[in-house]
């Protein structure tokens, strides 16, 4: 506050405001007298002489001249109208004080610049920038609840700041379609935050799998293949082919199915779905075995151990080769015909054993036999004459 030296005073109060607000620009005074008071805006350029407009700019307006209050609004305030407002009072000698005018300019919605490509098993390099902003805004990335750490860097523009933050994040295609986003906080956002919300694309090759039928595929029946495809971008272009031929006649092609009616042995192949983007190609094979009706008589097919479709393993030869040769006698009469050898061997077996036992029990009785007629002989020798005696009564 100054005073003169008629104890005249002037007091001016500082104002700060949001860029597009409305500012009060207050001159107090003190022991007022009826003197000149001029209020002049940073360029010092006359805004109001006692009351009366000086210079033609409708934004400012002069609403309240008191012996004690002299107040001017200003609207739509921007950045180029800070600095110090003077109140000038014009006595004996002329006093002045300013009212500093603080414009605040708060961050818009952030905006996220790309400086590399996503590709899987690179990194992407991301850039948050506010382009605008007093004082200075914050910002941060986040990803699932947690800040990921960047390069800061801020660059003046006049009386605003421009802010950016970098970041370096390695990607996988699993990280496609990840959240990211970046938040602007500043002072007159008052707790507040601006969010800009990012989605990662990650550029990969596709991947190519065919998705096949369920149970055997037999002479008449429908087939309908589904080549399911992934890629970012997503190929558009599916291409189906059989190895070693050509497409059946009636195949048809809708987008990623390949579908056959009325299946014949004509029909049997490897199949292939091929798919391609700017990153890679892919491509998926499919082993079509179609078994002979079982109502057809001439040339029965023989049951296969496995299903007669099934996708190609590492183990599979020959590509070209999808019909296995069998042969033309049914299984029934070769198992009959084992059935009969095992059945002989068997009863030759129990022959041979029971004929070995007979000759064993056969040769244990003779030897019995010789045994006892060796000990009558014995027993005569050691009797003498008994025994001729006993022989001659035999004799006569």
């Amino acid at each position: 506050m100054l005073k003169t030296a008629r104890g005249q005073a002037v007091q001016a109060e500082n104002v700060t405001v949001l860029e597009g607000g409305t500012a009060q620009i207050s001159c107090r005074l003190q022991n007022y007298d009826g003197s000149i008071v001029v209020i002049q805006n940073p360029r010092r350029q006359t805004l109001f002489f006692n009351g009366t407009r000086a210079l033609k700019d409708e934004r400012f307006q002069m609403i309240l001249f008191t012996q004690r209050l002299v107040r001017i609004t200003l609207t739509n305030v921007s950045v180029s109208d800070e600095g110090g407002y003077f109140c000038q009072l014009y006595t004996d000698d002329t006093h002045h004080q300013v009212a500093t005018l603080s414009v605040v300019v708060p961050p818009e919605v952030p905006t996220v610049e790309v400086k590399t490509e996503a590709v899987e098993g690179g990194e992407v390099e991301l850039t948050c920038v506010s382009p605008r902003s007093k004082p200075p805004a914050t910002l941060r990335w986040v990803r699932d609840r947690r800040e990921i750490a960047g390069v800061i860097s801020q660059q003046e523009n006049g009386k605003t700041v421009s802010v950016s933050n970098t970041i370096r994040i390695p990607v996988e295609r699993k990280d496609n379609g990840a959240a990211l986003s970046c938040e602007a906080s500043h002072p007159a956002l008052v707790g507040q935050k601006r969010v800009r919300h990012y989605s990662l694309d990650v550029h990969f090759a596709p991947t190519v799998k065919i998705i096949p039928p369920q149970g055997i595929l037999r002479e008449g029946d429908s087939l309908s293949l589904t080549c399911s495809v992934t890629g970012n971008p997503l190929p558009r272009d599916i291409q189906w082919s059989r190895v070693n031929d050509t497409l059946p006649e009636r195949a048809e092609k809708t987008g990623n199915i390949l579908h056959m009616s009325r299946l014949s042995q004509s029909h049997n192949g490897t199949y292939l779905c091929q798919a391609h983007n700017n990153y890679g190609r892919a491509a998926d094979h499919y082993t079509l075995l179609v078994y002979v009706s079982v109502s057809r008589k001439s040339h029965p097919a023989i049951a296969h151990p496995t299903l007669p479709s099934s996708r190609f393993t590492k183990e599979y030869q020959d590509p070209g080769a999808v019909v296995e040769t069998h042969s033309a006698v049914p299984y029934a009469v070769i198992g009959g015909i084992l059935a009969l050898l095992v059945f002989t061997v068997i009863c030759v077996l129990i022959v041979t054993i029971w004929c070995s036992v007979r000759q064993k029990g056969s040769y244990l009785t003779h030897e019995a036999s010789g045994l006892d007629e060796h000990g009558e002989v014995q027993e005569a020798f050691l009797n003498g004459n008994d025994a001729s005696q006993g022989k001659k009564e035999y004799l006569l």
